[in-house]
């Protein structure tokens, strides 16, 4: 039994978290945010802070998208806690939110994330 969680990649993480946070894909900031990974083959484990390379990525596209910042934090959550990859999409969201926003989100993503959730 493995000690440590799988190795993920940039392309496997921006994958999940725009899965997450947008099911359908359509989202053009979120195509576009993992248009961006989509051929990031190196793990995570190999970037020295892949959450500020995601937060970097979604303020190139829309700084304003709480969808698309959601994406970004949800990114940097799994590339640290990749043994929750495969957690329910709520759960997901809420763990990212209060590790990304330390429980307080800003507005816009607040509202997005009460719809949501």
């Amino acid at each position: 039994m493995p000690t440590e969680p799988e190795t993920l990649t940039l392309a496997q993480v921006a994958r999940r978290a725009v899965d997450v946070v947008d099911h359908e894909a359509s989202d053009d900031a979120l195509t576009s945010f993992l248009q961006r990974f989509e051929d990031r083959d190196e793990p995570v484990t190999a970037v020295e802070q892949p959450d500020e390379l995601f937060a970097e990525a979604a303020g190139a596209i829309d700084p304003d998208d709480p969808a698309l910042q959601m994406a970004a934090a949800l990114a940097g959550y799994l590339s640290f806690r990749r043994d929750e990859l495969d957690e329910p999409p709520d759960e997901l969201l809420r763990r990212a939110a209060a590790a990304e926003f330390d429980g307080s989100p800003p507005p816009a993503v607040a509202g997005w994330l009460s719809e949501r959730l």
